[in-house]
């Protein structure tokens, strides 16, 4: 896969990954693009692939399961802000080694050590915000200073920029950075880590009948819009009759409003929250379900979206989620981030079971064609070598 150009003088790329995490709780998508990326890279002749993540809950199944990527991981000394134990020697020295390094996310300190490391010793390197570039959510002070003291820097001087969507495109405005400049390299998914599941167990363990479900997969957090796909759901209850909504995923502030609404409208026989879910139970909670809804507020393009299609559930997400491909599939699967049109929207597409189970079909069929990590992994390779490329010119040049 490695370019034979001359001007590389490389016989072996390596590319160094940062993210905080690489849990799935508490990392989320960010976490999952990371770990599959990384280790699709690294199965790639020519590439070793290393990621710098913090320890925080990392497991050694985890940890395991990425090779042949390496993973090295810093002390975490704070878990409200994954604040690392400082190894600057680490640092460093995986920077030095470094070909081209890979910053994702933005707010996090351990983003910008390394980049400082990138800078001093001149190191090429690219970033990918994810959707998280906007000042959006809680510790908007916080976030605001961060920019101030080292993230816009951190942005701007960056090699190469990549964003999952072109919903992000205006993310970039205020730092100076255009649509020209910027790759586009959608989420992917890997359908092989969803083929070990048991439904019947599923349900027997989590208290739920055998009746259809509607899933929600996600962090109970305002910008996720749990609440959102709750009051549509009771809106549309009448008609819904037969169906349960069960909640999959870790509380972040909401779990208490929204337990105290569905108790205020007696829907606890309908309604269910497990709380984190992962790996096989994760994939049977996909397979239990006749319908994912993903109802965030604002989302670069929902790794869980693409997680359901390769298990065969369709998936109806807001024009907040940056997917609006999904629409080639059918109209239907995208509707506005609001309570009356995720209430339309769930009654139009749950009326013909039969009806859905076709879309569903179409809907895998079209993940797997254009989300396969087979086919997001040579665009970062292309990206890298052209970058690697242009940065040796220019070094010659000096």
């Amino acid at each position: 896969m490695i370019s034979d150009n001359n001007l590389l003088k490389v016989n072996k790329m390596h590319i160094l990954n940062v993210n905080t995490s690489l849990d799935m709780e508490a990392g989320g998508g960010t976490a999952e693009r990371t770990f599959q990326m990384s280790r699709f890279l690294a199965s790639i002749q020519d590439i070793e692939c290393t990621v710098l993540t913090l320890d925080l809950d990392l497991k050694q199944s985890r940890v395991d399961s990425i090779a042949p990527a390496r993973v090295v991981a810093l002390r975490c000394i704070s878990k409200r802000f994954y604040v690392p134990w400082v190894s600057w020697r680490v640092i460093a020295n995986l920077v030095i080694k470094a070909n081209v390094v890979h910053l994702m996310g933005h707010w996090s300190i351990l983003n910008a050590l390394v980049y400082f490391a990138c800078r001093f010793y001149k190191k090429p390197y690219v970033v990918c915000p994810a959707g998280s570039l906007g000042l959006f959510g809680r510790s908007t002070i916080l976030k605001t200073l961060y920019n101030f003291i080292v993230g816009n820097r951190m942005i701007r001087n960056a090699s190469a920029w990549i964003v999952v969507t072109k919903s992000e495109f205006s993310q970039f405005e205020s730092h100076g950075i255009t649509e020209d400049d910027i790759t586009i390299i959608p989420n992917g998914v890997c359908k092989e880590s969803f083929e070990q599941y048991n439904v019947d167990r599923f349900r027997e363990i989590n208290s739920l009948p055998d009746l259809p479900i509607i899933l929600f997969m996600g962090r109970l957090n305002l910008i996720k819009g749990p609440d959102l796909l709750l009051e549509a759901f009771i809106n549309s209850s009448k008609n819904l009759q037969n169906y349960h909504l069960v909640y999959a995923g870790p509380d972040e502030g909401m779990m208490e409003g929204l337990k105290s609404r569905v108790k205020e409208k007696n829907l606890e026989n309908f309604i269910h929250f497990l709380g984190f879910v992962g790996e096989e139970e994760k994939t049977s909670a996909y397979r239990s379900a006749s319908l994912l809804v993903v109802p965030s507020r604002k989302e670069a393009m929902s790794i869980v979206a693409l997680e359901a299609g390769v298990c065969g559930i369709p998936v109806m997400i807001t024009d907040q989620c940056g997917f609006s491909d999904i629409c080639s599939v059918d109209s239907r699967l995208e509707v506005p981030a609001t309570i009356a049109s995720i209430s339309e929207g769930l009654n139009s597409l749950l009326k013909d079971p039969k009806e859905l189970e076709g879309i569903a079909l179409n809907f895998k069929e079209y993940v797997e064609k254009q989300y396969s990590w087979n086919t997001i992994t040579p665009m970062y390779i292309n990206l890298y070598e052209k970058l690697l490329s242009n940065s040796y010119i220019t070094l010659t040049k000096r």
